[in-house]
């Protein structure tokens, strides 16, 4: 019998597949919320990220606590987003004549984003956060400033708030509640990233969310406590309503709001407690944008100062004399 060299031969013999188990003294306990209700987790947020974009930005919030060490135990959650800014720039010769900006938005989930691997080709709710998006920023983009321009927004989520704690998290009558942090953080990410192409806003934009927590678990309203910034891993069920903001501080406005779930009588505290996680987030935006600012003055500075020095030693290589 004659061996197939191009292929892989399957082995003479039998096999048995590895089967990889726990270890006995590993448990599974859902994380619990240490914060306030009035506590905003800790966030990450920088500018100037993609040198070759207009505009960009970095948002992460960071796990609350330590990651386990255990493979099979699941990840805490977390949430990272990347945002570019292309833009302004002319529209074809062929386009109808604009007035004003036209802004663009376009969010996607990377494959690898959430617990459910997601598709190449965005799907309804990457659409419909896209277009949530572009009414928020609508609001704040001066687009009287660029006719006949466009600007294109687009928003990479490399790791969701759906993925938090088995396939479960902070659920509103069986959607989900994570994506409403995930717009939250794509607000305040596709502002910074705006500053920082050199487009002109009325404000800095910041996005804030808040839920209402059912503490009984019986639907009672008098046990129902409103939370700032939930966590999907943090709650199991508990989560009755959700409402995320896009807040402009300066001018006190709210340009976006998205509501999920039945609030009840708390509709006007959930909302005051979004524009208030919304304040929180818009101090972080704020000195973001400073230090990007700020190193770009110091980059301006840096290649004034060289060039400066390279003419200075220019000129005077002229004035060297040879002698034989």
């Amino acid at each position: 019998m004659q061996t197939d060299r191009r292929r892989l031969n399957a082995p003479p013999g039998g096999t048995t597949p590895p089967v990889f188990a726990a270890p006995p003294d590993t448990k599974l306990h859902r994380p619990t919320r240490t914060r306030k209700p009035d506590e905003h987790r800790k966030l990450f947020l920088r500018t100037g990220i993609v040198p070759s974009a207009s505009g960009s930005a970095y948002y992460e919030i960071p796990p609350q606590e330590p990651q386990p060490t255990a493979l099979l135990v699941p990840q805490r959650s977390s949430l990272k987003i990347t945002c570019t800014v292309h833009g302004p720039r002319p529209l074809p010769r062929n386009a109808a004549f604009s007035p004003n900006l036209l802004l663009s938005a376009h969010v996607k989930f990377a494959p690898f984003a959430t617990q459910n691997r997601r598709g190449y080709v965005r799907d309804a709710s990457e659409r419909d956060l896209g277009a949530h998006l572009e009414t928020a920023l609508r609001g704040v983009v001066i687009g009287e400033r660029f006719p006949k321009s466009g600007c294109e927004v687009v928003l990479t989520i490399l790791e969701g708030e759906e993925d938090g704690w088995g396939a479960g998290g902070a659920e509103i009558k069986g959607g989900g509640g994570g994506i409403m942090t995930v717009l939250a953080g794509c607000i305040t990410a596709a502002s910074a990233a705006l500053v920082d192409a050199g487009i002109d806003c009325v404000d800095l934009i910041s996005g804030g969310v808040a839920a209402v927590k059912d503490a009984g678990k019986h639907g009672g309203q008098e046990d129902a406590v409103v939370v700032l910034d939930p966590a999907p891993s943090e709650h199991d069920g508990e989560i009755t309503a959700a409402c995320v903001v896009g807040y402009l501080q300066s001018r006190d406005e709210v340009t976006e709001m998205w509501m999920k779930g039945d609030a009840g009588a708390q509709v006007q505290t959930l909302i005051d407690e979004a524009v208030k996680a919304a304040s929180l987030v818009r101090a972080v935006l704020a000195e973001a944008v400073k230090d990007g600012v700020q190193a770009k003055i110091d980059e301006a500075e840096d290649d004034a100062a060289m060039t400066g020095s390279a003419k200075e030693g220019k000129g005077k290589s002229k004035e060297v004399v040879m002698t034989g």
